[in-house]
C-alpha cells in the first residue's frame, strides 16, 4: 500500500487562510490557534449550493462519492489559458464509463505561489462539461483552483453549473497528482461538515495498491 497526499498545505502564505494563535504552551498550558479561511481555499470541494441557487451545501453532500476508485488521466504537457475540451480525453474514453471518479493530471500544482497559478489556469470547457456530465463522471479533481476561468464570470458560471447540476462533485487544488505511479487508485477526499456550507477545504488523498482496487472502474 502506498498512500500519497495531494492536498496543498495550509498556512499563511496562502490567499484567504491565516493563523494565529490562540493560546500558548508557555502561558495557558496548551497550544490553540484561530484559523480564518475562504471556503475555496487550497485544495478544496466545490458544493452545489455554491453556484446552484437551490444547491445541497456542503454538509449534505452523499461521501460514498468521495471515497472510490478512481482515474488518474495524465494531459501533460498544458500551456497556461490552455482550454482543455473532449479531444484531450478522448484516448481514455473507453475507461470513463458511469460513475467514475477523474483526477486530471496537468502538472499545474507546480505554478502554485505563483501569479499565473489563478490567472492562467488551463481550464475545462463548456463542451468537455457537457461530455463529462453525459458520461456520467461521478467527481471530477483539478490542479487549478479552479475548472474555469477565474477571470471570466460567464464562463465560470456557465462550467460550474453543468458540472455541478450534472451531478458531478468538484474537488480544485490537487496536488502531487505527478507522484502517482497507476492510473488507477483509490481516492478520499473529505471536506469539513459546514452546515449550509458552499464548499470547504479537503485533505486528499490517493492510495496505491491492489487490495483498495476490487472496485471495477
Amino acid at each position: 500500500m502506498r498512500v500519497i497526499d495531494l492536498t496543498l498545505p495550509l498556512d499563511s502564505k496562502m490567499a484567504g487562510f491565516q493563523i494565529e494563535n490562540a493560546d500558548r504552551l508557555e502561558t495557558e498550558g496548551w497550544n490553540a490557534t484561530y484559523l480564518t479561511m475562504y471556503s475555496h481555499c487550497g485544495t478544496h470541494m466545490d458544493a452545489k449550493k455554491h453556484f446552484l441557487k437551490d444547491g445541497a451545501s456542503i454538509d449534505q453532500q452523499l461521501l460514498e462519492d468521495l471515497i472510490g476508485p478512481a482515474l488518474v488521466l495524465d494531459i501533460t504537457p498544458v500551456v497556461p489559458k490552455q482550454l482543455i475540451g473532449i479531444a484531450d480525453l478522448q484516448p481514455f474514453e473507453k475507461a470513463i464509463t458511469p460513475g467514475c471518479r477523474i483526477l486530471l493530471r496537468t502538472d499545474w500544482y507546480h505554478r502554485y505561489g505563483e501569479s499565473i497559478y489563478r490567472d492562467e489556469l488551463p481550464r475545462i470547457s463548456l463542451e468537455l462539461a457537457t461530455w463529462l456530465v453525459k458520461k456520467e463522471v461521478c467527481l471530477l479533481g483539478v490542479e487549478p483552483p479552479s475548472v474555469a476561468d477565474i477571470g471570466n464570470i460567464e464562463e465560470l458560471t456557465q462550467v460550474h453549473e453543468v458540472l455541478l447540476g450534472g451531478g458531478v462533485v468538484i474537488v480544485e487544488g490537487l496536488a502531487n497528482l505527478d507522484q502517482l505511479r497507476t492510473q488507477k487508485v483509490h481516492f478520499i477526499a473529505l471536506p469539513l461538515k459546514i452546515v449550509g456550507g458552499d464548499g470547504s477545504p479537503v485533505r486528499a488523498v490517493a492510495v496505491e495498491g491492489d487490495e483498495f482496487l476490487s472496485d471495477q472502474l
